[in-house]
């Protein structure tokens, strides 16, 4: 039981700092645009081609 002592405040600092990154990148805008990178994929640029 000695070791529950330990390990449910590390547990629980671990779900602090989670809840606070997540709230960080909210604020931050990192969720604001999930469709532009995946439609980025489709448009092809004709400056990106293998070399010959």
């Amino acid at each position: 039981m000695n070791y529950l002592v330990l390990l449910v405040p590390i547990a629980l600092g671990m779900g602090a700092i989670g809840l606070v990154a997540f709230l960080w990148s909210l604020k931050a805008g990192q969720y604001e645009d999930l469709d532009g990178a995946a439609e980025r994929v489709l448009h092809a640029d004709t400056t990106d081609r293998p070399l010959p």
